[in-house]
């Protein structure tokens, strides 16, 4: 699973927990995405998560 290159955000650990209040294990997976980002005047594919991108984005407009 692969992290955020600009915030380390990668997945978490809890627990599905049903009606019966049964918890099974589960991940909360980063929602990460490979994007081509201009950094320091080059072109640069990175893992960014969606919140960084949208921060980059308005920053950079």
């Amino acid at each position: 699973m692969a992290a955020c290159q600009i915030c380390s955000k990668s997945g978490q650990f809890g627990h599905n927990v049903s009606h019966s209040k049964r918890a099974t294990p589960r991940r909360f997976l980063a929602n990460v995405h490979k994007v081509k980002l201009v950094v320091a005047g080059r072109m640069r594919q990175m893992t960014v998560c969606t919140r960084c991108l949208r921060t980059y984005q308005r920053v950079t407009s």
